[in-house]
């Protein structure tokens, strides 16, 4: 591994469908600086978020931490103070650290990222009932006089009704809040260097989001004729009912702006989704042209991904719920490029998930390894080598859990969510990826779901972090340090699962 001093711009999006990409072979999406990054980098194929909303996805990349250890599966709620995060232990080991754009981190009764950061710059404030009238961004907006154009959480003509709707946006790109978070980052940049310090950065650009509101100039770059998804109509007959209801709604998705109509707006929205995709794309590549302008590409680390996926008239469903449901919504797109470690355009098929970047970033920088991560590092597979890191990757709700190995992906329910009835769902995602027929009841299957059931379960058990073990001592008579750290659990390395000679413990 390169002795070099890093530093890290982490560039996330929200709700980007992992299969819109250029260099996944979409057909539509358009996304030059992706393939860009994704050429001079390591893609990831097979990478999976932990949480299918916002505020748990990225309170686990930030914490490194999966939901049913930091606990959070809803948005915003109360600040977790006692929770490391990556931001927090890069600066504490001298680094820079900002947060820019839709942060979206617990904040009553403040934001926990507040003091983890040098530059805070939440581009919404969402004040725990999502009252957006104050934020950085808004204060930008109202300083030039235009805070009433600004469209991407809703439309101004439209105030409270659903806002699963797409259009041009009233804002030029240089003012929209993907334009305003890469003059934030800039600037933090510049100051840096001037300061002669290293920095680490997240840069969290809201779309595609709803609303679908892109810059005309990307709006214009897909034709008002484009081809709906494959699966618009798909038969959802064999899905759980929480899933055809959505596709129910959408059946009846008349939107807000004319022409209306269900066909009319299903078009309108995949327009705006692919085109909010590109302005994406567009801010990520202001930000690679910067640092290789400014002789910061040789020691940067650059990572793209999303909190999680979205359907947005995939499947018929007007926006992301239920997410847990798909691959559309688990499956994100993860790009690395590290100089010195990645060999441009290798393409891993090895599963990895959102958790993994806060160790793995540690690693490469040379600082102390957090005691707090149930992420892995995957250094190795940055570099090429293809050894597995891990044998599965789980996306969680409090009661559904959908698990992704080998072939398959199973979604597990429990049976209370559906009045007492079992449902689940088993896909085989190499024959079948676009999820079209529901194995799960499938008899000839029976072993598949008892073998993902079994493997779900052990993964439960293995990751889950506790605050102290019976007995204290291990076989060999060695005793066991209690000291939980800034979590209050015990350190990632102290559980049941790490010790040596588990098997001959005696576990009341």
């Amino acid at each position: 591994m390169p002795n070099t001093p890093y530093n890290i711009i982490f560039v996330i999006s929200d709700q980007h469908q992992a299969a819109c990409t250029g260099y996944e072979g979409h057909p539509q999406a358009i996304t030059p600086n992706m393939d860009r990054l994704a050429a001079e980098g390591v893609r990831f194929t097979d990478a999976y978020t932990q949480n299918p909303i916002c505020t748990p996805s990225r309170m686990s990349f930030f914490t490194g931490q999966y939901c049913h250890n930091h606990g959070i599966y809803g948005l915003s709620g109360p600040s977790p103070d006692h929770l490391p995060g990556f931001l927090g232990h890069f600066k504490s080991n001298g680094y820079r650290t900002a947060g820019i754009g839709k942060l979206h981190t617990p904040n009553d009764p403040q934001d926990w990222l507040l003091n983890q950061v040098d530059l805070y710059a939440e581009s919404y404030n969402y004040g725990g009932k999502f009252e957006c009238n104050s934020s950085a961004y808004f204060d930008y907006l109202r300083e030039l006089g235009i805070r009433d154009k600004e469209d991407s959480i809703t439309l101004p003509e439209f105030s409270g009704a659903q806002q699963d709707e797409a259009r041009p946006s009233q804002l030029p790109y240089e003012h929209s809040v993907e334009g305003w978070c890469v003059k934030k980052a800039i600037e933090f940049m510049g100051e840096s260097q001037k300061a002669g310090k290293l920095f680490c950065m997240q840069v969290s650009l809201p779309r595609p989001h709803q609303c679908y509101t892109p810059d005309q100039i990307f709006w214009d770059m897909y034709p008002d004729d484009l081809e709906l998804p494959e699966t618009i109509n798909q038969d959802t007959s064999k899905r759980p009912p929480h899933f055809q209801q959505m596709v129910q709604r959408g059946k009846t998705w008349e939107g807000l702006i004319d022409p209306k109509g269900v066909e009319n707006v299903r078009r309108r929205v995949w327009h705006g989704y692919l085109a909010c995709i590109t302005q994406v794309d567009f801010a990520l590549g202001q930000l690679l042209d910067y640092l290789d302008q400014n002789r910061l590409a040789d020691n940067t680390i650059v990572i793209y991904g999303s909190d999680h996926g979205a359907y947005s008239g995939t499947f018929g469903v007007p926006e992301k719920a239920p997410g847990i449901c798909s691959q559309a919504v688990c499956r994100v797109p993860y790009i690395w490029r590290v100089p010195g470690v990645t060999k441009g355009g290798h393409v891993s098929h090895q599963l990895v998930e959102n958790i993994d970047l806060t160790p793995t970033i540690t690693a490469l920088c040379g600082l102390p390894a957090m005691e707090t991560v149930d992420g892995k590092d995957i250094s190795t597979l940055l570099s090429g080598d293809e050894t597995s890191v891990r044998s599965v990757a789980v996306t969680e709700n409090p009661w559904s859990k959908a698990i992704r190995w080998d072939e398959w992906r199973m979604v597990h329910y429990q049976p209370q969510m559906f009045g007492g009835e079992e449902f689940g769902e088993l896909y085989n995602i190499r024959t079948d990826p676009n999820e079209t027929t529901n194995l799960f009841d499938n008899l000839s299957y029976r072993d598949v779901v008892a073998e993902g059931r079994k493997r779900l379960l052990e993964w439960l058990i293995d990751t889950t972090r506790v605050v102290s073990v019976w007995p204290a001592v291990d076989w060999a008579n060695k005793p066991y340090n209690y000291k939980t750290v800034e979590d209050g659990k015990e350190s990632n390395t102290a559980g049941p699962a790490y010790r040596a000679g588990i098997n001959q413990l005696n576990y009341l």
